[in-house]
């Protein structure tokens, strides 16, 4: 798929979710603040309480980039935690290491942050990890391997690029983005995490 065909999918699914997905979306959404299709600028119809849950799944899965399979395993692991599901739901999910090189500022995108941990750009405590869904732990220290650091892209997340399209630092990271290097200083809390999801909804559809 090219970049500009799922960049036009990427989109689409925002304005259908009701969220901006990427910073193109941000710009599509303030010209057209309704779903797509012939019919996206009619009020909505009443929707049934499925569709309303269902949409908010939709909608923290496609925050975090994740197919169907991943997001029901992590709930199931956010189920048998302590505390409330849907806070620990999104916990669970922010610290994974797609997540968190994207809060720092090393990428723009969700799927840019996946590609420089596949494409073997990050280093978790001076080791090569290239699964986006490995969980950092508090105290781990991520950063940009040395050689890359030197690449185009990474110079540019370096110099605060992206800063302008992502959310301030949370305060669960102590980034060094002049250095591309961060650490998990905490467990994120869920009034932290920069998503827009209804978590008690979608702990409902998944419980139902």
């Amino acid at each position: 798929m090219s970049s500009v065909t799922r960049s036009r999918r990427q989109v689409r699914l925002s304005r259908a979710l009701g969220i901006a997905l990427t910073p193109k979306a941000v710009k599509h959404f303030e010209k057209r603040p309704y779903p797509p299709g012939e019919h996206g600028r009619a009020r909505r119809r009443t929707e049934s309480d499925y569709a309303v849950r269902l949409r908010e799944k939709q909608r923290l899965r496609a925050q975090y980039g994740l197919r169907e399979k991943q997001m029901a395993r992590a709930f199931e692991e956010a189920r048998k935690a302590p505390g409330l599901t849907g806070e620990a739901l999104v916990e669970i999910l922010e610290v994974r290491l797609d997540a968190l090189v994207l809060r720092a500022g090393f990428a723009r995108t969700t799927l840019q942050a996946r590609q420089a941990v596949v494409h073997r750009h990050i280093l978790v405590d001076g080791k090569i990890v290239d699964r986006p869904s490995f969980k950092v732990k508090p105290g781990q220290t991520v950063q940009v391997k040395p050689k890359s650091q030197a690449t185009v892209p990474f110079q540019v997340a370096a110099a605060g690029a992206h800063r302008d399209v992502l959310p301030a630092v949370p305060p669960y990271l102590n980034v060094q983005l002049e250095k591309l290097s961060f650490t998990l200083v905490r467990s994120p809390k869920r009034a932290e995490v920069p998503v827009t999801a209804e978590v008690q909804l979608v702990v409902e559809h998944y419980s139902r």
